[in-house]
């Protein structure tokens, strides 16, 4: 028999923690994980807050920048129209006073139009308006002219086809685009 005590093997080995110390260093690696995840939801509860509060600004900051452009866009048509109201009072007082004349001549009467329709002129181009007014020869561009009729080139005429021959109401355009295109006849295709 040996002298092997039986007990001896169950003694804890030296330097090994006790399941006491092993259970009181896992309820202390639990309590840190813990407030860990406690301090780490408490930040993301903070920036979720600072995030929802950014997001209200920037929709307020939204609403009055569309606010303000509608605001802008209203203003800008209303003075538009002013501007261009403005622009055609010369225009009003010219044909006023030239109406006010009672034994205007032919002459007089012809200058005086001749002089209202340049300040109408002046008036549409301050206010971007130009004229449509193609030459005969030009080109017909369906953009801007519109073909009233189409009529035959004459026999030994340089004339192209699809040119314009005549022009017999004037178009307008404002800022690039048509108003009104110009009345044309056009040459028929050879």
């Amino acid at each position: 028999m040996s002298d092997h005590n039986p007990n001896e093997s169950m003694a804890p080995l030296q330097g090994a923690p006790s399941p006491e110390e092993l259970e009181a260093a896992q309820a202390a690696n639990e309590a840190d994980a813990l407030a860990q995840a406690q301090a780490d939801l408490a930040a993301l509860q903070a920036k979720n807050a600072d995030l929802a509060e950014q997001y209200l600004r920037a929709q307020a900051d939204m609403q009055n920048t569309r606010r303000r452009a509608d605001e802008e866009i209203s203003k800008a048509r209303r003075f538009a129209v002013e501007s261009f109201a403005e622009s055609l009072l010369p225009v009003a007082d010219s044909l006023e006073a030239g109406l006010a004349i009672p034994d205007a001549s032919t002459e007089v009467i012809r200058e005086g139009a001749q002089a209202t329709l340049r300040q109408l002129k002046s008036a549409l181009e301050r206010n971007k308006v130009i004229e449509i007014n193609p030459a005969a020869g030009a080109k017909f561009d369906p953009h801007q002219h519109q073909a009233i009729s189409v009529v035959p080139v004459a026999a030994g005429s340089t004339q192209e086809a699809n040119t314009v021959v005549g022009v017999l109401q004037k178009g307008y355009s404002i800022s690039e685009r048509v108003l009104r295109p110009a009345l044309v006849t056009v040459s028929a295709p050879k």
